[in-house]
Parts: C-alpha cells; sequence; structure tokens
C-alpha cells in the first residue's frame, strides 16, 4: 500500500514534464485565493498548469517553492526546494555510491496531499526521487 501511494505521487510529480506556462488571468480564482491564503508572501509567482491541476511556483523567503493545486483549489502537493546537504543519509549514501563525482544541480522535498514526503535530486538532466527514509524509488528525465 504504502509503494502505490509513493508510486502515484511519482506519478503526479512525473506530470511536471507537460506543464504549460499560463497567464495569472486564466488560473481560477480559487487557486489564486488558495495561494494567498496559504502562503500570503509568495513572491514573483508563476502559473502552470499540469493535466487539470494548476502549478504555483514562486520565492518565499528566498527560497524556490512550488505548489499544485487542483481544479477546487486544494492543494494536491507542495515542493521546497532544499540544500543537497538536507537530504536524507540514505539518499545521500546513493548518490555517493552510484553517482560519484557527479553534482546534484538542484534537491527539493516534495509533500503530497496525503502527507507522504518524497525528496528529488537533480543530476545531469534526470530527476532522482527517494522516500521519506531516502531509499531510491525512481529515475525521470528533467524536461
Amino acid at each position: 500500500m504504502k509503494k502505490s501511494i509513493i508510486v502515484i505521487a511519482l506519478i503526479m510529480v512525473s506530470l511536471v514534464s507537460f506543464a504549460q506556462k499560463m497567464k495569472k488571468q486564466n488560473v481560477p480564482q480559487v487557486a489564486k485565493n488558495a495561494l494567498l491564503q496559504k502562503f500570503p508572501k509568495a513572491k514573483e509567482i508563476k502559473w502552470d498548469t499540469e493535466g487539470k491541476n494548476f502549478e504555483a511556483s514562486f520565492d518565499l523567503n528566498k527560497v524556490n517553492n512550488s505548489v499544485l493545486f487542483n481544479q477546487e483549489g486544494k492543494i494536491v502537493e507542495t515542493e521546497i526546494e532544499i540544500k543537497v546537504s538536507q537530504l536524507p543519509k540514505n539518499a545521500l549514501q546513493y548518490l555517493n555510491d552510484n553517482h560519484k563525482n557527479q553534482k546534484v544541480k538542484e534537491a527539493a522535498k516534495i509533500v503530497t496531499e496525503k502527507g507522504n514526503v518524497i525528496y528529488e535530486a537533480e543530476i545531469k538532466g534526470k530527476d532522482l526521487f527517494f522516500d521519506e527514509n531516502g531509499n531510491f524509488v525512481k529515475r525521470d528525465k528533467v524536461s
């Protein structure tokens, strides 16, 4: 069951490759309101679509964030940029063992609407995903 939840969450994250930029005026008001209610200090907000969902990417306290909303304005997932050193120990070990001398371009912590945590590390145009304990789960191409 836990594996199924993680796979579903990773599929949702993979939808990033289908994201399309959109103008703020085309974003449903319910999604804009939900963003401002949850993150009133968000700056430089950019909107994209991911399937039927709406993604807001923004800066908050000098940290890159994104939030995925469904059509009703409910948060589907949040993603916050983290330092590579903040990845779980098992993820860092995996990266050291399998991608030695390769630079991690960026790292993120993703939380699904059910509260599941997924970590992401981008290396050489690929996103590597890890579960909350840092165990490797999946690899995707970055679009």
